[in-house]
């Protein structure tokens, strides 16, 4: 077996002769690292605790038993990363029972007989192993899985902005609007017993509540003037439109982000005074999800420009909704309103799509750290998290324009800065079309930079190409170095599924 590749074992006792007769035993197929009592080991794990592959444990020494040393390593969470097998002669029940309470995963006792110490060893190790790789599975599935529900909600933003003239980011808006009161009602009205999911899929669901807009015709739609009774008339459709459509989905319809979704499309024009539409509800006939989102809703649409309208600022427009001057609101969510109303602009400013998901993530992890049941998730994810966030921190010290290609959908993401200096969107979902923003970069480049994502293979994941973009105005020509991600199809086709990158202004070229 390559010695690169094996696994390693520490061996913990307090006897040297009974660490060599364990390391004789298995020196032919692991690599040994010895410690000779519960300190060393300890000094060990703190330096190689993802090098070690199991631990042979004597569960009697002087100084800081086994006992010890495997309630150190709850404390630390390693006991979920790293088998731990007891070694000792003593065979009392109440001891062998608080070692397993503590987490140790086997047992052998002296004196060690071959067969049984390899195949307990090698058993366990591959156990640990195949759980290590599930729970890893599990953990990028469900990230990818909050990528996905990130990158659902850029994509409705910009049906949005394509069809209403309104802002790209009013979707994104409405849902930490809606996070952030839902979070602070909870805790003013115990009548309101949202869990934390529930606060997640009514935020998720709020991105739609907009949707039955895309049966209201262009001329009203983005009619800069005042409404005619006709056309109020008939722009009042859209709420009833957008649960209809929600309430034709045939399957899934007992799922909570599909009733609360119908709870928000046809009610969130309703008012807390019976004023509002399509059905004139009146107080807490308006379910709750639905008065979240009206709220949110006329905020970000006052504070925001649109084809009638300048943006108000953001004291006036809360003045206008504590003045009742956009209808009539549930008392108990001005008072929320008034609670977050300074973190509201500081909320968008801050906004992400790293700072989405790894928000997403860590609402995840906080779960499954609690799943005494598949213990190993929970050091997994935390791993997951870790390595995300220090991603996070280098990219942020890059120099140089940072961004994500994702293929399905396809659609570029930019990191804020970045889009900033190009002059262009954050996210672009129209991806043919790339003359809608001439000055980001010419078509003929725009087809080259595409054709070049998928030139890559599971063989070849980095490759650097040469183009020119328009960064601070000024036409540059750069380098753009890529990373693929590929994964494989449920029958074995390798895909790419997402492409990472950085721009930069290449040496020795002047700006054009």
């Amino acid at each position: 077996m390559d010695s690169s590749i094996r696994k390693k074992i520490l061996i913990v006792d307090d006897v040297d002769l009974n660490r060599q007769l364990l390391a004789g035993l298995l020196e032919d197929y692991y690599d040994i690292i010895e410690a000779k009592d519960g300190n060393e080991a300890l000094l060990i794990l703190q330096e190689k605790t993802t090098d070690i592959s199991l631990i042979l444990l004597d569960m009697i020494m002087p100084g800081r038993d086994g006992m010890e040393v495997l309630k150190v390593m709850n404390e630390n969470g390693w006991i979920n990363e790293i088998p731990v097998v007891m070694i000792s002669s003593e065979t009392m029940p109440d001891i062998i029972r608080l070692a397993y309470k503590l987490g140790a995963t086997d047992f052998i006792s002296r004196p060690f007989d071959q067969v049984v110490v390899q195949t307990r060893v090698r058993n366990t190790i591959l156990l640990y192993d195949k759980q290590r790789r599930l729970s890893e599975l599990v953990a990028e599935q469900i990230l990818e899985k909050t990528r996905n529900n990130s990158l659902l909600i850029a994509v409705l933003s910009h049906i949005v902005e394509f069809r209403n003239g309104e802002s790209g980011m009013h979707i994104l808006h409405i849902n930490i609007i809606t996070h952030l009161l839902l979070r602070t009602l909870i805790k003013k009205a115990s009548q309101y017993k949202y869990l934390e999911k529930d606060i997640d899929i009514i935020s998720t669901a709020s991105t739609m509540h907009d949707i039955g807009k895309i049966s209201i015709p262009d001329t009203i739609l983005n009619k800069p003037g005042k409404f005619t009774p006709e056309e109020f008339n008939i722009m009042k459709q859209h709420a009833m439109n957008g649960a209809l459509i929600l309430d034709k989905v045939s399957f899934k319809k007992d799922e909570p982000l599909l009733k609360y979704a119908y709870e928000i499309c046809r009610w969130h024009h309703e008012r807390w005074d019976g004023r509002g539409y399509p059905d004139g509800l009146k107080g807490d006939e308006i379910p709750i999800s639905a008065q979240v989102v009206s709220l949110a809703d006329v905020y970000d649409a006052l504070t925001s420009e649109r084809c009638y309208k300048k943006a108000f600022p953001h004291k006036k427009a809360v003045d206008m909704i504590y003045n009742n001057e956009c209808g009539s609101f549930n008392p108990i969510l001005l008072e929320c309103l008034r609670d977050v109303e300074d973190e509201l602009p500081s909320e968008f400013n801050r906004f992400t799509w790293n700072h989405q998901v790894e928000s997403d993530f860590s609402k995840i992890y906080e779960i499954t750290s609690k799943d005494e049941e598949h213990p190993m998730y929970s050091q997994t994810f935390r791993q997951i998290s870790y390595e995300h966030r220090k991603c996070n921190f280098f990219e942020s010290l890059l120099d140089g324009i940072v961004f994500e290609y994702a293929y399905n959908p396809r659609m570029l993401k930019f990191r804020p800065d970045g889009a900033k200096k190009l002059g262009i969107p954050r996210i672009i979902a129209d991806l043919d079309n790339a003359g809608k923003y001439p000055g980001f970069v010419d078509q003929e480049n725009w087809e080259y930079i595409q054709k070049q994502f998928y030139s890559g293979s599971p063989d070849k994941t980095t490759f650097d190409i040469d183009a020119d973009l328009t960064i601070d105005g000024k036409r540059t020509h750069c380098q753009i170095s890529i990373q693929q991600i590929w994964n494989k199809t449920t029958d074995g086709k390798p895909i790419p599924v997402s492409a990472y990158g950085l721009a930069r202004p290449k040496k020795g070229m002047e700006e054009k």
